[in-house]
């Protein structure tokens, strides 16, 4: 984030480059970047002859080049922005001539999705010294919250811990989804405004006592009443709540359970950074660790793998999905 901030504040001093490579697994700041660039470096009416927009799967690299090497029309310099460039990865070394000879009145923009240039290749090292090469890298878990909390202190709002996890729970680390949903909740919201559970249940559908979020507080704290009350909603609700998915973060937390036994230093700092999880949510954690014996964790891994593969159809005769959370509850508490 931060070096996404350097470079808005050096195209807004004038200190802007003739090439910007925009690349790497997360999408979110590509888009946002390659968004900034073509609504702030021409003016409205210098856009409709100096501004364009390619996509990879419809050009090549010569296509591009000719287009950069055009002059601009009535204005300092034109903007050429080339989204899915990653269509380009079998021929964008061809792209190495122009990198050494820039136009310096074109500004030339790749959004390279999901993918990365190889460092050690000229053209990676040829971009870095004519213009900018930005790779855009997936947060881990645990690093979403805090993201979120730093998108909506910028906007002016806060988010409730739990709220947080909801939407990392139910969206994964797909920040662009994240955002979307943020952008939804801050349009009822008051400016100033805290984003809570209850405020995700109503608007966005996620239900903040039924949800695997509280399936997993409930199993590590063996709260059999609560866990298959979950279980029962689930069962009634599939669409929302499929059995692959809830296997599946049950089974990671249960590995990060086996994880946290087999540390040696358990200072909260250490096992939060090696777990991957949110500090806060750590009590959790310790809960579950008194309940549940290194032994009983590496017996319950087993088990949910087993009940993931018959979530999928694999030897259980069809098995309804009451019927396999049922037993995975079963199985984990006995």
């Amino acid at each position: 984030m931060d070096e996404v901030v350097k470079i808005v504040n050096e195209i807004k001093q004038g200190n802007i480059k003739p090439i910007y490579f925009l690349m790497g697994e997360e999408s979110y700041y590509i888009d946002k970047l390659s968004e900034y660039i073509e609504q702030n470096i021409l003016a409205e009416e210098e856009k409709g002859f100096n501004q364009m927009v390619l996509y990879g799967r419809d050009v090549t690299i010569d296509d591009i080049v000719s287009h950069a090497k055009r002059y601009p029309m009535m204005a300092d310099r034109q903007v050429v922005i080339v989204k899915e460039a990653q269509e380009l990865s079998r021929t964008i070394d061809r792209l190495e001539s122009y990198v050494e000879n820039p136009q310096p009145t074109t500004v030339l923009v790749f959004c390279y999705k999901y993918k990365t240039l190889d460092k050690r290749k000229k053209l990676t090292k040829l971009l870095g010294q004519k213009g900018v090469v930005f790779e855009s890298k997936k947060l881990y878990e645990n690093q979403i919250g805090d993201w979120i909390k730093r998108v909506l202190s910028g906007k002016g709002y806060t988010i409730e811990p739990k709220a947080a996890a909801m939407l990392v729970e139910f969206l994964g680390t797909d920040l662009s989804k994240i955002n979307n949903e943020l952008e939804k909740l801050q349009i009822i919201l008051p400016k100033g405004g805290t984003i809570t559970p209850k405020l995700i249940e109503d608007n966005i559908g996620f239900s903040k006592d039924f949800n695997v979020f509280e399936l997993r507080k409930a199993l590590g704290e063996k709260n059999q009443l609560k866990a298959y009350q979950i279980a029962n909603y689930f069962a009634e609700n599939p669409k929302d709540n499929p059995i692959v998915v809830t296997t599946s973060l049950v089974f990671s937390f249960f590995l990060q359970l086996l994880q946290y036994h087999g540390l040696k230093d358990k200072n909260p700092k250490n096992v939060a950074s090696v777990l991957r999880v949110n500090p806060y949510f750590l009590k959790d954690y310790d809960v579950a660790l008194r309940n549940y014996p290194m032994r009983k964790v590496s017996q319950i891994v087993a088990t949910l793998r087993d009940v993931d593969v018959k979530s999928k159809g694999v030897g259980a005769n069809a098995l309804p999905q009451s019927d396999l959370l049922r037993e995975m509850l079963f199985k984990i508490f006995n």
